[in-house]
């Protein structure tokens, strides 16, 4: 890899974890606590963890969410954080519109029949001239509203950061609060960082005002949306359809639940799993990193 080659003619020495696995909390602190800066995946950067590190100046998250850094103790010791911010947004958002279109089209579960002998035909959602409400307008968000008025739908959007109104206005974005969002939607999805606000930001309550042929996404972050909660929806036939590429434990135990429903879609967290999105993150991520080691 080029951009690993030239720090190595920059002197710096380089641990580099290519195993294809994440590693245990254990080895991770173990060759973590003699380093000046970290690139880091979903790896737990805990308070133990970080004062641990005694020579540790930055920190790079590859990618955005940084629920997995403790916040506090890192500004406590001086530890710099950084993000890739946009750098996977196009791949995020392409499979987003993927899983919404495997759930309104049923296609993960008539291929699975097929290939099981079945030849059974589901009842499926057109989703043209549909209202898809996107939680959460930033990169991803707007990426994914563009797309999904490439085929027709009707885009309305909540953050809770301002919209920019001119360029909700200039793109045909309506702005809504999220409980008109949750109402009127026939696809919502979800692009918010997971925090003490946004836990569990939809429930069973939420989930019962949402229309019957709704279709629920999440490629944010596990815990948005609760799970037991979204169980019970599906198999009630409160909402159509869900998709995820997270999931509040990854991964999932054997006897989950929700992957035993025909319309729940589960994928492994490889939302941003492209070679696109894979090079930007990884030039963005040492930017960073060197940038805030070396000032």
């Amino acid at each position: 890899m080029k951009e690993i080659e030239k720090l190595k003619q920059q002197g710096w020495e380089i641990h580099l974890n290519d195993t294809g696995k994440s590693y245990s909390h254990e080895e991770f602190v173990k060759y973590a606590k003699d380093v000046d800066g970290i690139i880091i995946g979903v790896d737990i950067a805990d308070r133990e963890m970080l004062k641990g590190c005694k020579n540790l100046k930055a920190i790079a998250k590859y990618g955005v969410g940084v629920d997995n850094i403790d916040l506090d103790t890192a500004k406590e010791l001086g530890i710099k954080i950084s993000r890739t911010v946009g750098s996977n947004s196009v791949s995020v958002a392409e499979h987003t519109i993927a899983l919404m279109f495997a759930c309104a089209k049923r296609i993960v579960d008539g291929a699975i029949n097929v290939k099981n002998g079945k030849w059974n035909k589901n009842y499926e959602i057109e989703l043209m001239g549909k209202k898809i409400g996107i939680i959460g307008f930033g990169n991803i968000g707007r990426h994914v509203g563009r797309l999904a008025q490439g085929i027709g739908m009707n885009v309305c959007a909540y953050d809770v950061f301002p919209i920019n109104e001119k360029y909700a206005k200039e793109h045909n974005i309506q702005i809504c609060l999220l409980d008109e969002l949750v109402r009127t939607s026939d696809v919502i999805t979800i692009h918010t960082p997971l925090t003490s606000e946004t836990k569990d930001m939809i429930n069973a309550e939420r989930l019962k005002e949402m229309k019957t042929t709704a279709i629920v996404i999440n490629a944010a972050r596990g815990g948005i949306i609760n799970e037991a909660d979204l169980y019970e929806a599906l198999v009630n036939k409160e909402i159509f359809a869900s998709g995820f590429d997270v999931f509040s434990t990854e991964p999932p135990k054997t006897d989950e639940k929700l992957l035993r429903l025909d319309n729940f879609i589960l994928t492994p967290h490889a939302a941003s799993k492209t070679l696109e999105a894979d090079m930007n993150t990884i030039k963005m991520s040492i930017t960073n990193l060197i940038t805030d080691i070396e000032g």
